[in-house]
């Protein structure tokens, strides 16, 4: 009798370990995942807000806003946050002084140490080309230039690259104006490499600034 006691109460704990396991985790904090490196938040995903994918390390990424970044920054710095090129461009994304400026960074040496701000500046001045060039997407999306299909992405990489007025060269050229950087990369292979990714996400800003 004892024996069929234990045997019968060792049953009920097995179940109850194991029914442990099945218990519903708060969904209120399991909603992603975050890494933080030295008390700095690096990112959180998933996320319904694109600057907070902010060095998320994957090999694929896709045609979203994500793969988008990634492969910019990939071209401009291999991804290095505190990359500064023979020209004096800074960052991940390679920024120009002058262009800082325009969105509201004075501060060099702050902007190399801050991963965040530097996402922050990359998605305003996506903002900001967004609204200079938006009749230029709204004409030329979807139509061939110098063999090249014309999308939304590809021309704010290009003005990215080289500022809007030589996007609206290109395009007003019909592919002529073989506009390029100082290290020889054209307006026409930005349009072309970061073509058909996902910036419909990305807010036309006259004044984009960051906050």
């Amino acid at each position: 009798m004892i024996k069929k006691g234990i045997f019968y109460t060792s049953i009920l704990l097995t179940v109850a370990f194991i029914s442990s396991g099945f218990k519903p985790y708060n969904s209120q904090i399991n909603d992603g995942f975050r890494v933080d490196e030295n008390e700095e938040l690096l990112y959180v995903f998933p996320s319904q807000n694109n600057i907070d994918y902010v060095n998320l390390k994957i090999p694929f990424m896709g045609k979203y806003f994500i793969g988008y970044k990634e492969a910019i920054a990939r071209k401009e710095s291999q991804g290095k946050y505190r990359k500064i090129n023979s020209l004096g461009y800074l960052g991940k994304y390679q920024f120009g002084m002058e262009t800082l400026k325009s969105i509201g960074i004075n501060d060099s040496i702050g902007f190399l140490n801050s991963p965040k701000l530097q996402e922050k500046a990359f998605v305003a001045l996506l903002s900001k080309n967004k609204y200079e060039l938006q009749d230029y997407i709204s004409y030329f999306e979807g139509r061939i230039v110098d063999g090249v299909k014309i999308t939304e992405s590809g021309i704010l990489a290009a003005a990215h690259l080289g500022g809007s007025g030589s996007v609206k060269r290109f395009l007003n050229s019909n592919g002529e104006k073989k506009c390029k950087d100082d290290y020889g990369t054209s307006v026409r292979t930005y349009l072309r490499d970061f073509g058909g990714f996902e910036t419909k996400g990305i807010k036309a800003i006259k004044n984009a600034k960051v906050k």
